[in-house]
């Protein structure tokens, strides 16, 4: 039996990607599901190939729409009477350079990424500080900590995840609270597909970094494995993402003169 066999866990971006493949394999692991996204119809589908399903439930929720997450918590704790892990996978990308960019863009890449992903994690805290349990699983990106080109909102709204999700877990160590966050290089989902643009307008094309990257469903193993150790931050990827990290951390300024050069779409 897996540690996570049992255990009561939403997934938002449960309908496609890297959340999709959480889904089946957390739902074969005996794992308790409540599965978010913006399309029911998706969501449905996703549940209908997974095992267990009398172990599912589905609940759609968009993450721009703030007003209405408090509701949805709520919900989602009514099914099972609580929620024991919180896997925030939901989010959009972006593919434009900054000048290219309108403003609009930028705040609706924010809205989604960062604040109605916080805004859902506040929303369940209190539950999991009453119980002194609960795992605040944040799946945010490579660009969190590596900035790229044609990617400005998107990085700048993995960074802030990185700065409210630490803090986070230095707050509420004392409450037994776990906080995981974890950082995917490239992987082969639809994510490029529905990026944006700077008029707003999706991109509608695979990367061809995206189509060489991992599948889904090893990132998926790859972060199952991080949630059952406790891991506070898992690098996943292959060798160029994860050197790319390491090269930021340690020495910016190759890093910078690298990054021009290569390619990223």
């Amino acid at each position: 039996m897996t540690k996570i066999a049992d255990k009561v866990i939403m997934i938002t971006g449960a309908s496609s990607g890297i959340g999709e493949a959480l889904a089946y394999q957390m739902a074969e692991a005996g794992a308790r599901l409540i599965l978010s996204a913006r399309r029911k119809e998706e969501l449905d589908r996703v549940k209908s190939a997974c095992s267990h399903q009398e172990n599912i439930r589905i609940l759609p929720l968009d993450l721009a729409d703030a007003f209405a997450i408090s509701q949805k918590a709520k919900e989602a704790e009514s099914f099972f009477d609580r929620v024991d892990i919180l896997v925030s996978c939901g989010g959009i990308s972006q593919r434009d350079k900054v000048i290219h960019t309108k403003m609009e863009v930028d705040r609706q890449i924010m809205e989604v990424n960062y604040f109605g992903t916080i805004a859902l994690t506040k929303a369940l805290l209190p539950g999991m500080v009453k119980r002194k349990s609960g795992h605040q699983v944040v799946i945010t990106s490579a660009v969190g900590i590596v900035s790229t080109p044609f990617r400005s909102s998107y990085a700048a709204s993995k960074h802030a995840l990185h700065g409210f999700y630490d803090a986070l877990r230095a707050e509420h160590h004392a409450d037994g609270l776990k906080v995981s966050i974890i950082l995917p290089g490239y992987v082969k989902t639809k994510i490029s597909f529905n990026a944006l643009m700077g008029d707003g307008s999706k991109q509608d094309k695979m990367d061809n970094a995206q189509d060489n990257g991992l599948s889904p469903e090893e990132c998926a193993a790859k972060i199952i494995r991080a949630v059952e150790r406790d891991k506070e931050e898992v690098y996943i990827g292959g060798f160029r993402e994860v050197t790319g990290i390491y090269l930021k951390r340690f020495v910016p300024g190759l890093f910078s003169k690298i990054i021009r050069k290569t390619a990223v779409t």
